[in-house]
């Protein structure tokens, strides 16, 4: 008899539908989840109410999306989380972002991305594993219950991944694995209809009964063979020197508030923290929020730019430990501050990658908390290489930004993060594309300088950094969404024009300034608030 749970693990009533737009708040005091898709806030809600903890409730998550949002995230990517325990207190970071192969890729360029050569190691399976056995309470079989279910019984196609899917069409029809999930009628799958993912289904049963022995022999030589077969270099040796980053989180400090965040390789905490330290010299909560005055918008994008554009710290490097603890110190905020008024917002030395990235933020009842980033790490099914029913990642976009030596980590701005204040945390949160640092650090300015609600905050109008294309590289620049007054474009337009910096006003609500999931928590109460980001399909829920 087997001793798996059943691969439908539904809860009685139906999740949310999936859709663009507004979302309600939620609140709740035995726990929280916010994710970019509602069946994955199911079934870590599922998690959190069986007694399951934060880890749990992440990982279930994070597995789920690798069906749901596809054109998101893959096995073949990268998975990294912040933890932090309530019982003790500690915090810790698993890097699982992905490796340069140990052979050289010499003369890499944006022509990569698209091929076989873009293929990293990947570090998602090994990193999932790891929080599993660190941090989680439940086993595989529970963990991949709800994956399986999407995989096996299938879930309708939203409108973010219709959409996705319609502008790589050509390269999801010439994979025959593909053709199977989404034309299995004859033509691209519509919103609303229902994908099965068969081959996506029995590697997540050869995860879940075989473990690393499955990844690291039949999955790693599929993977291999299929970036070989298309120029790539990886091999199923990369697999198995893998190894995941456990590493201690960077600090800072915000107006009487702790800010904890990804250290680098993962740079983006960094980044936030630095653009944080320069915000700090200025009286923000004097002037009006960003939506509303010119000025304080103008300070946090010369804040992000600076931080941003700066070339990227790597691991384990002497010079770079160095850099670092200027980089978060307040006398370099205050020095970098001053020169804002007359230096140019930045020039990027590296290119970027495309978006595609999704995030998740989860506290439990015990108020243990996971912030936790994963992605393919390129715009969705753009290099047409998929292995096993998923995606091959295109995260040798990252290489662009400074090449890591054969089998290290790529440097990747991601940034898991969390707010306390007297040692309690009050906000737990991440965001997901090319303007993930822009999202978090507005929002944060938002909730902690002015007191919005996360409700207020996601829906107001942000900046996103430009997205780069592979043959020029990045062109230091901003996205500003429809929806700020007249008068605050007419004085940024003016600003932007002085500085030379690139502004475009797109959409409202526009994809590329990334999706904010954050979780506030009511130190006296416990009491936590969550709500989904319009930008997205996703959906938050109080366990």
């Amino acid at each position: 008899m087997s001793t798996h749970p059943p691969a439908s693990t539904a809860s009685p009533e139906p999740a949310p539908a999936a859709r663009y737009g507004p979302k309600p708040p939620v609140r709740g005091g035995n726990g929280m989840v916010v994710t970019s898709h509602p069946l994955a806030t199911r079934a870590a809600r599922d998690i959190l109410r069986e007694g399951g903890n934060a880890t749990d409730a992440a990982l279930t998550a994070a597995a789920t999306q690798l069906i749901v949002e596809p054109h998101m995230t893959s096995l073949t990517g990268g998975l990294s989380l912040l933890h932090r325990s309530a019982a003790t207190g500690a915090v810790h970071y698993l890097n699982g972002n992905v490796n340069a192969p140990l052979a050289p890729l010499p003369d890499f360029s944006g022509a990569d991305l698209t091929r076989g050569r873009g293929v990293p190691v990947p570090g998602w399976w090994p990193a999932f594993e790891e929080a599993r056995r660190r941090f989680g309470t439940l086993g595989r079989a529970r963990l991949l219950a709800p994956a399986l279910s999407a995989a096996t019984e299938g879930f309708e196609v939203n409108p973010f991944l219709y959409g996705i899917a319609y502008g790589e069409q050509a390269n999801l029809g010439a994979s025959e694995q593909m053709r199977e999930v989404f034309f299995a009628d004859g033509h691209l799958a519509v919103p609303g209809q229902t994908i099965t993912q068969p081959r996506a289904a029995r590697t997540l049963e050869r995860l879940r009964d075989e473990g690393m022995d499955y990844y690291l022999g039949d999955f790693a030589r599929a993977v291999a063979a299929t970036a070989r077969a298309d120029g790539g270099v990886l091999h199923e040796r990369d697999f198995a020197a893998y190894r995941v980053l456990v590493q201690e989180p960077v600090r800072g400090t915000y107006r009487g508030a702790e800010i904890v965040a990804s250290p680098p390789p993962d740079d983006g905490g960094v980044q936030l923290i630095c653009a944080l330290n320069m915000l700090e010299t200025v009286d923000l909560p004097r002037m009006g929020p960003p939506a509303e005055d010119p000025e304080t918008l103008r300070l946090l994008i010369q804040a992000h730019n600076t931080a941003y554009y700066a070339p990227p710290l790597r691991h384990g490097l002497e010079e770079d430990r160095e850099r670092l603890e200027v980089l978060l110190s307040k006398e370099y905020a205050r020095t970098r501050t001053a020169l804002l008024a007359t230096a140019p917002t930045g020039t990027a030395p590296t290119a970027t990658p495309t978006p595609g990235t999704i995030h998740i933020s989860v506290v439990d009842a015990a108020g243990d908390t996971v912030s936790l980033t994963h992605s393919h790490m390129c715009s969705g099914f753009v290099n047409g290489l998929f292995s096993e029913g998923f995606q091959l990642s295109g995260g040798g976009s990252f290489f662009q930004r400074v090449m890591p030596q054969p089998g290290d980590r790529a440097c990747v701005y991601l940034a898991p993060n969390l707010v306390l204040r007297d040692g309690r945390p009050v906000l737990v949160s991440g965001s997901p594309s090319v303007s993930l640092v822009a999202n978090i650090l507005q929002n944060l300015v938002n909730i902690l300088d002015f007191g919005m609600t996360i409700e207020q905050s996601v829906r107001a109008p942000r900046f996103g950094a430009r997205p780069h294309s592979p043959d020029r590289g990045w062109q230091p620049g901003n996205l500003l969404e429809a929806g700020f007054g007249e008068p605050v474009l007419e004085r940024i337009r003016a600003w932007a024009g002085r500085e030379r910096l690139w502004t475009r006003v797109v959409n409202p609500w526009n994809a590329l300034t990334g999706n904010f999931e954050g979780i506030t928590l009511d130190p006296a109460t416990g009491e936590a608030q969550a709500c989904a980001d319009p930008r997205r399909v996703g959906s938050a829920e109080a366990a």
